[in-house]
């Protein structure tokens, strides 16, 4: 089975490794993610190896610092500012890349743009140490539930990968925002930790929604954050041989019934809500349901990731934005 080490002991293991080309699950902020050196092809690959991701599909390049994301993307004044709001954090900037960048194309997907974000804590830390960009998508196997806990990621890889950094339960809970500045105004390509009204209130624009011409971002394939177990939203009743997911005080009618229950937040809390979601549907997907009925959740601040995430694990398995 793989290594699980904690934060305290485990930066010069995962250094090794990293520069040995072999991928390594790190906690971050948001969910934990699979990291390989974004510079090198061989160890990105072995990232969509272990994951069971296509290829087309662009990952996230992840910096230590302003200096490294202007080696890599070229900012535009307002993807600057914000950065310097929101960074080290939460939120994805799809940027233009630079001339020379060395993010390695299977990164970008062959892409012309390239996704950057700076890390809280460990994740940072050790892309200082290494000196490069590390990829890192969420640690699941693609289309599957994005991990929160070390252990959840020790379950879904096995021994496909040789480390696990334990840094405990992740805060956030739900991976990155994802924002593009276009010509006549911004873009939200995936809604996550940094709610879509706190960019907007920084940038002064309001935040376009809808995918453009195909995929330019990780979690924008319809069918996304999947469990094994059907699932059915803005559910008001319970069904026979179905697992809930709750949120707030109210429960849905039929909820005693319910094969298993796991309430979001019981005081209505999104932010509890969404570092709670992945953690949640695990739960219910090993109750033995074949089926979650999931309560509506709230659209505004954090609720618009949860739902966005819930929506893609309902979606059709297999179908994407693009085909």
């Amino acid at each position: 089975m793989v290594e699980i080490a904690p934060v305290s002991t485990a930066l010069e293991r995962a250094l090794a490794l990293l520069r040995a080309g072999e991928p390594v699950a790190i906690p971050t902020e948001t969910v934990y993610g699979l990291a390989a050196d974004a510079c090198n092809g061989a160890a990105v690959a072995r990232i969509f190896e272990a994951k069971g991701r296509p290829r087309f599909n662009p990952l996230i390049a992840h910096v230590s610092s302003m200096a490294m994301a202007e080696t890599i993307a070229t900012f535009d004044p307002l993807s600057r500012r914000l950065a310097d709001a929101f960074w080290p954090g939460p939120l994805t900037l799809v940027l233009a890349l630079a001339q020379g960048s060395p993010v390695h194309p299977l990164v970008t997907a062959g892409l012309p743009t390239v996704g950057l974000r700076m890390p809280v804590g460990f994740g940072r830390d050790l892309i200082d140490r290494l000196g490069h960009p590390l990829a890192a998508p969420s640690a699941n196997r693609s289309g599957r539930v994005s991990t929160t806990t070390a252990r959840a990621v020790a379950e879904e890889f096995g021994d496909r990968i040789r480390l696990v950094v334990d840094g405990g339960t992740t805060p956030v809970g739900v991976e990155s925002t994802i924002v593009k500045v276009e010509r006549d105004g911004l873009r939200l390509l995936r809604p996550g930790g940094v709610p879509a009204e706190a960019i907007e209130a920084l940038a002064g624009l309001p935040l376009e929604r809808g995918a453009g011409a195909g995929i330019e971002a990780p979690g924008m394939m319809s069918s996304h954050y999947a469990p094994d177990a059907a699932v059915r939203l803005s559910a008001a009743e319970v069904r026979p041989g179905e697992a809930l997911l709750a949120f707030g005080p109210r429960r849905a009618g039929g909820a005693g019934h319910a094969v298993a229950v796991y309430n979001l937040s019981e005081r209505g809390d999104l932010a509890e809500a969404a570092a709670n979601l992945f953690s949640a549907l695990k739960v219910l997907d090993s109750s033995g349901a074949k089926r979650i009925a999931v309560e509506p959740v709230p659209m505004h601040g954090l609720g618009e990731a949860i739902n966005d995430r819930l929506m893609r694990a309902a979606a059709p398995r297999g179908k994407t934005t693009d085909g």
